[in-house]
């Protein structure tokens, strides 16, 4: 048989071992991808509004802090956003 029995000289095994390292960290790679789309699915960036919390109540909010509006005024918009009843005609 001689020396030719492989046409690559070898790096036939080299190949595949490299091949056999890129599955594994491609593996784990997807993993740790999922895990961590999994791990954080109710997380929201800073910023972000709050889950069920509608665009009225931050407009609310947001005229409260910057003093636009005062505390019994704010309570009392704030309550009828809360029960869901719509402004008064």
């Amino acid at each position: 048989m001689g020396r030719n029995w492989d046409h690559m000289g070898g790096w036939g095994m080299v190949w595949g071992w490299f091949f056999l390292a890129l599955m594994v960290v491609g593996l784990v790679v997807l993993v740790l991808v999922l895990v961590r789309l999994l791990s954080g699915r109710g997380q929201r960036p800073n910023g972000a509004s709050h889950p069920g919390r509608s665009r009225a109540r931050e407009v609310l909010d947001e005229r409260y802090a910057r003093g636009e509006i005062d505390d019994t005024e704010y309570d009392e918009r704030r309550r009828r956003l809360d029960n869901g009843a719509g402004p008064e005609a």
